[in-house]
């Protein structure tokens, strides 16, 4: 990595596999910490021209009395109908990566980034390192419901990502978080300090 050059990682892992909980452990270590699903909740969600098209092409029950977006019937829609999920997509992400790229050129501390994508996308030339958080289906499946997704929809979610084995294969790191929360923060204590210890 060059002299001054910002260390970034990407995080990525199934869903309900415990990407947040895993991001917030690497904070704790001084790592700058970006969900980019929450950035696509909080900050392009809100933003008119954003609300409007996902109105005009997904119809008005995807938004709120309120105006605002209804992330669970935009979900529901884009999962079932793919050319719908492509157009999604095809909106939010260049919005995304721009973001990134004002974001990371920030001098400080490294950053850990979260993205669900990461592999599916292409996403990775973006990192310096790649980890993949795992768990085995039946745990993402409670996870989801525990989360009020509908085990129904939470399949459909799934069987729209990489299967996870092909995620650990294309990453440079695998968290394994099957067991306890300390199992996993010690998992994450040890990579951190890698990530981070000066070059020989």
């Amino acid at each position: 990595m060059p002299e001054g050059k910002n260390l970034i990682v990407g995080l990525t892992g199934g869903m309900g596999c415990g990407k947040s909980t895993a991001a917030g452990l690497f904070a704790e270590h001084g790592f700058r910490r970006h969900d980019s699903d929450q950035y696509i909740r909080d900050v392009l969600y809100r933003d008119a021209a954003i609300v409007s098209a996902l109105a005009g092409r997904l119809g008005p029950d995807v938004l709120t009395p309120a105006g605002e977006v209804w992330r669970e019937r935009v979900a529901a829609k884009v999962f079932g109908d793919d050319a719908a999920l492509a157009w999604l997509e095809d909106l939010l992400h260049p919005r995304l990566l721009e973001h990134w790229r004002a974001e990371f050129a920030a001098p400080g501390a490294p950053w850990i980034v979260e993205v669900p994508l990461l592999f599916e996308k292409g996403l990775e030339i973006w990192f310096d390192f790649t980890i993949c958080v795992t768990a085995d289906s039946a745990q993402q499946l409670r996870r989801l419901e525990q989360r009020g997704i509908p085990p129904e929809l939470a399949r459909r979610r799934l069987a729209k990502q990489m299967p996870l084995a092909r995620k650990c294969e294309l990453a440079d790191f695998v968290l394994l978080n099957d067991g306890t929360l300390a199992f996993l923060r010690e998992q994450v204590d040890h990579l951190a300090g890698r990530l981070v210890a000066p070059a020989p």
